[in-house]
């Protein structure tokens, strides 16, 4: 049986090409995030700044690549299309509000 030294971080697995190898984890890597896949029904913004048009509202039908949202970063008009045919379920924000990073804008049905 192992001691174990309450210098060392905890030690974990890790499986590459099928073979299991023990190590130690940093704390680095045992406080990351987890991983969250894509929500691809969730417009989210990519820049922090300021919605200056919005061109869809609740119940709206679009079709890929119509303009949902005009956002404003950096002194340049950045324009949010639909990344799929759908209907708009939410709105979540309003022209002149300011948005800091993937914050949700827009949620498809």
């Amino acid at each position: 049986m192992e001691e174990i030294n309450p210098d060392i971080p905890d030690c974990g697995s890790i499986n590459i090409d099928n073979v299991r190898y023990k190590t130690t984890l940093t704390k680095m890597f045992l406080s990351r995030k987890p991983y969250v896949p894509v929500n691809p029904k969730l417009v989210v913004s990519f820049i922090p700044g300021t919605i200056v048009k919005m061109c869809v509202k609740v119940g709206d039908k679009v079709k890929k690549g119509d303009k949902l949202i005009v956002l404003e970063a950096m002194k340049m008009n950045n324009e949010l299309m639909a990344s799929m045919d759908g209907v708009i379920k939410n709105v979540n924000v309003q022209a002149g509000e300011r948005v800091v990073r993937n914050q949700p804008l827009i949620e498809f049905k």
